[in-house]
């Protein structure tokens, strides 16, 4: 019998938001996969907590990984825990998660705190439907890629920024995204929480003459439907009718979807579309 291995929220800043239950399993297992033993010998200790820990990084994730699988398929049990938050959102857990799995060993997860689900509910901006990027990448290529998406995303978006960098995201985000709504969200849980609802460009404006401190989660309104609509219309009509009823036309649409279609694409009726025709 394989062992199980248990993804253990812990505290983002306030250590009383750890729960029983991760408490409870990180005495009962029989190691403890930690991101950085040094940060996490602190948790253990302030909760008196003797399980033997190892390290496992962003640097390790494959070949220690291997290492855990065998200590599990021996019937051992291990928590994983990241330094802050939740195992495997924006952390190396996921490939030991997806590698344990792939090997048949049992996975669970033990819910709690994490920074993105926190900041989105401070933002007051919309939680039905988000848009989790978490850093954007370093690569300029991959990152103005990935920053071209985000232009037409309608769903609040969620970043992770550190302090050093924060500016230079703000101004690319600027230049892609527009002057959205925004809030940024520091020190979560913590004794100086701050959720600053702002602009993109009062933000910017604002570190022109304060330094960044802290490690930021961004929380970015996402783009209007109605604007996105309106864009096309206007698209729509820099062609005629007739042009436009081409396009479908030569796609093999009939002549009265494609009137149907053109209508709907120039938010008139059909019956406005079939009376220009004529």
């Amino acid at each position: 019998m394989s062992g199980r291995l248990y993804l253990c929220a812990t505290p983002i800043g306030n250590l009383e938001d750890i729960t029983l239950r991760v408490l409870r399993t990180l005495k009962e297992v029989d190691l403890i996969a930690a991101e950085d033993t040094r940060n996490s010998i602190k948790l253990l200790n302030h909760f008196d907590i003797k399980t033997p820990m190892t390290s496992y990084h962003e640097y390790n994730k494959i070949e220690k990984a291997y290492v855990l699988i065998e200590k599990l398929m021996t019937g051992q049990d291990i928590a994983l825990i990241t330094d802050a938050g939740t195992p495997g959102i924006s952390d190396p857990g996921e490939e030991l998660a997806r590698m344990c799995i792939e090997a048949g060993i049992e996975v669970t997860s033990l819910p709690g705190p994490s920074a993105c689900i926190t900041a989105l509910t401070l933002s007051g901006l919309s939680t039905r439907r988000f848009a989790f990027e978490a850093f954007l990448p370093m690569d300029k290529k991959e990152r103005k890629t990935i920053l071209g998406e985000l232009a037409g995303e309608t769903r609040t978006i969620i970043l992770y920024e550190a302090p050093h960098r924060l500016v230079r995201t703000l101004e690319e985000l600027k230049e892609m995204l527009g002057n959205r709504r925004m809030t940024l969200c520091r020190e979560l849980t913590k004794k100086h929480e701050t959720a600053f609802q702002t602009t993109i460009q009062e933000l910017i404006s604002y570190y022109e003459k304060e330094k960044p401190l802290g490690e930021c989660v961004l929380v970015i309104e996402g783009r209007s439907r109605k604007e996105i609509e309106e864009e096309e219309r206007a698209s729509w009509e820099e062609i005629s009718i007739e042009q436009h009823m081409e396009i479908y036309e030569n796609q093999g649409i009939d002549r009265r979807e494609a009137m149907k279609r053109v209508a709907k694409d120039r938010g008139v009726t059909k019956r406005d579309i079939y009376r220009q025709l004529l």
